[in-house]
């Protein structure tokens, strides 16, 4: 009880922890999709809406059953993951380039 005294104070006094977004942070399940969710902040608003509609596909079929990922998704995926083993990765440049072209 005493926990919750001092955080409902806290939330009284308008501590950091107060807005929306932390708040939710906090409620998060585990650290890395919280850390994920902080580096996203940063990301273009288009990557982001995209990210979020992959979400929300995703959370759909969570919701509804069990998840099938669409065939594109699949060859993704597999494209991904093959060139993951074959240690292809982008560099850091083209990291730069990619962010600098959504920028724009």
């Amino acid at each position: 009880m005493h926990f919750f005294r001092e955080r409902n104070e806290r939330l009284a006094r308008g501590a950091a922890d107060t807005r929306p977004g932390l708040r939710y942070i906090h409620r998060m399940k585990t650290k890395k999709l919280a850390d994920v969710l902080q580096r996203i902040e940063a990301w273009p608003p288009e990557a982001q809406n995209e990210l979020a509609d992959l979400v929300l596909e995703l959370d759909a079929g969570v919701r509804d059953s069990e998840y099938e990922p669409t065939p594109e998704q699949l060859a993704g995926i597999e494209r991904g993951l093959r060139d993951a083993a074959e240690g292809r990765f982008a560099t850091p440049q083209q990291v730069v380039a990619a962010f600098a072209k959504f920028r724009r």
